[in-house]
């Protein structure tokens, strides 16, 4: 699922990364990769700003401005009638939203 192109305010520091690979195992949405032991952002766009990925580098690779993203999506369920839209919480196994 794809949010609105080129707004979201992840931001990667790539020499700060370790390739511990943690963001990748946090990301409900699969922002990151790993290539040549390093993570990258494999599709920005991607991301929900949730944090889950700024709240578990312990090295300070990453800044996102947590909660936008989910609480858009609370508000798009809201609008439509539907759940919210973020695909997180108790079905991806991930509690980004609280």
């Amino acid at each position: 699922m794809k949010y609105l192109v080129d707004v979201v305010t992840l931001e990667f520091f790539q020499e700060k990364c370790t390739g511990c690979g943690r963001c990748i195992e946090v990301c409900p949405h699969g922002v990151f990769l790993l290539r040549d032991k390093k993570a990258f952002v494999a599709d920005r766009d991607r991301c929900m700003e949730c944090g889950a990925c700024a709240n578990n580098c312990e090295f300070g690779a990453i800044k996102v401005n947590s909660g936008v993203g989910c609480a858009a999506a609370i508000i798009n369920g809201m609008i439509t009638g539907g759940p919210p839209s973020c695909d997180c919480g108790e079905q991806s196994g991930s509690d980004c939203c609280g």
